[in-house]
């Protein structure tokens, strides 16, 4: 049964996003968290399947932030007061990333400011700006659009085996959290 809905969890997804990038190395991609804490993906990821959203304009970070308390709840929430529910853990590291890119390099030190009183202290490690260029990423993950976000599951190895587009949806949720109940 569980197979037969990550099936059509999946399915539903294909039309939302585009899976060329399965498969593929996740580009390394640098930044530092909203408690100063520098990542490299996927070096500082490696070993451990990493759960990443993206987005690299106004709108698109809007609707990332759908993705925020959804995932938190599901994935880190912390598993020690999980109780009853300790069996439905899950040991990942997740990434929300800004993309600050062209002339929007210089507004990431306000938004980060602004991020830093806004969002939860939970999420802080969560954040992770990133300032730089767009296009190879653009092309090595296929972003079709700019005024969504892009989320993304690795592998310990970094590399992707899950992609979807847009606001969260519990449609979403469950088929990331089927694949993983798969391992």
């Amino acid at each position: 049964m569980k197979k037969l809905c990550f099936s059509l969890a999946l399915a539903a997804s294909i039309s939302i996003a585009s899976f060329g990038q399965i498969g593929t190395p996740f580009p390394p991609l640098s930044g530092q968290t909203l408690d100063d804490s520098p990542v490299s993906i996927p070096d500082s990821t490696n070993g451990k399947y990493t759960l990443i959203g993206m987005a690299y304009s106004k709108k698109a970070e809007q609707d990332l932030d759908t993705w925020f308390q959804p995932v938190y709840r599901k994935f880190v929430a912390d598993p020690e007061n999980a109780g009853l529910f300790a069996a439905f853990t899950y040991d990942l590291h997740v990434y929300f990333i800004p993309m600050f890119t062209g002339a929007k390099r210089v507004a990431s030190e306000p938004a980060r400011e602004s991020a830093v009183k806004r969002l939860d202290y939970r999420l802080h490690p969560l954040v992770l700006f990133y300032v730089g260029g767009l296009d190879e990423y653009k092309k090595a993950l296929e972003f079709d659009g700019k005024n969504k976000p892009y989320i993304f599951l690795l592998d310990e190895e970094g590399t992707i085996v899950f992609a979807t587009s847009g606001r969260c949806t519990p449609d979403k949720m469950e088929a990331i959290e089927d694949f993983l109940s798969d391992l």
